[in-house]
């Protein structure tokens, strides 16, 4: 009976209550730091104890000397997720003329929900076209390719990514909103709720949301992308959304369970932190 339930209500009960919680953050102006990152640990923490409970595939608990380094990993991407309020701030500081003249193209008048799901789908599709790149891109594919190096599928797997890697999947999307006006709460709120999003994305965890795969860029389809055969690997590039692979036909999903040694990628990434920042400027 236990198993059905967390199949089954684990990702609408926590990603949508987390999601509700960060919209009264801002909905009644309390503080981003440090509610959000509350919320969204929280929310995180519930991920990695159901994956103990529930696994999707259960020698994916066991470390593959890869936890301390990916929690390193993890530290930067979520201080980089929880800091974009003051970068947004910052950014808008540096913004000449339409932006500190008061003048902005964002509508502000809308409805706040409104305004976020606006800034959520730019953000995303921001994410979505730097992805598809780094898979296309020789230098970003070698940035990026520490996010597949891992061979095994798990809540840490979603901030496993190379710091200027990172900064170059969230920059494009960012940079519309932010020049476009969008409030800085309103960014920030996206980007919280995403950080748990990314932890069921990568969990492992045996959990399913049904029909809404087709929309949603969970896990049921998205282990697909981190097959260890490249050429299986250029599909479900959506962070959130999984409406721009339906646009540009990169969306796959077939039934089946992919088994322990099907993850991962051909080329050989060192297990420590540093050389791994290092590896994708070294001599191939």
């Amino acid at each position: 009976m236990v198993r059905p339930i967390i199949r089954w209500t684990s990702y609408p009960l926590i990603f949508l209550g987390c999601a509700l919680l960060q919209y009264q953050i801002i909905a009644h102006d309390m503080p981003h730091w440090p509610l959000a990152i509350i919320v969204s640990a929280a929310g995180i923490t519930l991920v990695a104890l159901l994956e103990r409970i529930q696994p999707y595939e259960r020698t994916w608990n066991d470390d593959h000397n890869d936890t301390r380094v990916d929690i390193l990993h993890a530290a930067f991407s979520l201080a980089l997720i929880f800091t974009v309020v003051e970068v947004v701030t910052i950014i808008r500081a540096w913004l000449p003329s339409t932006a500190l003249a008061g003048t902005t193209y964002w509508p502000d008048s809308s409805p706040l929900w409104l305004q976020l799901l606006l800034a959520g789908a730019m953000i995303d599709f921001g994410l979505w076209f730097m992805h598809w790149l780094s898979h296309k891109n020789h230098f970003l594919w070698r940035l990026h390719a520490l996010h597949h190096s891992s061979e095994r599928l798990y809540w840490l797997n979603g901030e496993r990514r190379h710091p200027l890697s990172a900064l170059l999947l969230a920059s494009p999307g960012l940079m519309v909103v932010v020049i476009l006006g969008a409030p800085a709460d309103v960014i920030g709120c996206w980007f919280a709720i995403i950080a748990v999003h990314l932890a069921f994305q990568h969990a492992n965890l045996d959990y399913s949301v049904g029909i809404f795969r087709n929309l949603l860029g969970v896990a049921e389809i998205h282990r697909w992308h981190h097959k260890r055969e490249y050429e299986d690997a250029q599909v479900n590039f959506g962070e959130f959304w999984a409406i721009w692979d339906h646009l540009f036909r990169t969306y796959r999903y077939e039934p089946g369970q992919l088994q322990p040694g099907q993850v991962g990628m051909k080329e050989t990434m060192p297990l420590r932190y540093l050389q791994q920042i290092k590896w994708p400027f070294s001599s191939e």
